[in-house]
């Protein structure tokens, strides 16, 4: 139900609008079936799911980095607690060297969770919508290995500072 979200399929590239039940359930049955993606639930304390969080090799060395929340849960934090969470995972887990992940130039939020999480703009694209049903601009992210390696160590010092 979540997903049927003109504002989240529009933010989105494969996410397609409206969001059918039978969607869901394609997705669920195609998801994590291949070692090039791994995805994730973000979930409440009680296991109510509020959004996904993945990485999938696409294009390139590094795996794109992709997510949604449902709009009740926007600005409250979980996406970038999603987002830490699950870069933590595909650098300390699944040895990658390097992430990439795109925002639509039109969703502040989404650029802003990345940035939050180290993510460094490298510059514009274009991604194919599904639920525009055409392609629409995005800003480029990258986020590396010893950055990352970086951003925790400093979090590390804080917290015993």
């Amino acid at each position: 139900m979540l997903a049927n979200d003109r504002r989240i399929a529009e933010n989105t590239a494969r996410i397609p609008h409206p969001y059918a039940l039978a969607d869901a359930q394609t997705f669920l049955a195609a998801a994590n079936r291949s070692a090039d993606e791994t995805t994730l639930l973000i979930t409440l304390p009680q296991d109510q799911v509020i959004g996904i969080c993945a990485l999938e090799l696409r294009e390139g060395p590094a795996p794109e980095l992709g997510y949604w929340l449902g709009v009740p849960y926007w600005g409250r934090g979980y996406a970038t607690e999603a987002v830490r969470a699950l870069i933590d995972h595909a650098f300390a887990e699944l040895g990658h060297d390097a992430l990439q992940a795109g925002a639509r130039v039109t969703n502040p939020a989404s650029r802003r969770v990345l940035e939050k999480c180290g993510f460094q703009w490298t510059g514009v694209g274009l991604y194919r919508i599904r639920a525009l049903k055409s392609s629409a601009p995005i800003d480029r992210f990258r986020l590396e290995r010893g950055i990352w390696a970086s951003l925790k160590s400093w979090g590390a010092a804080r917290r015993v500072a």
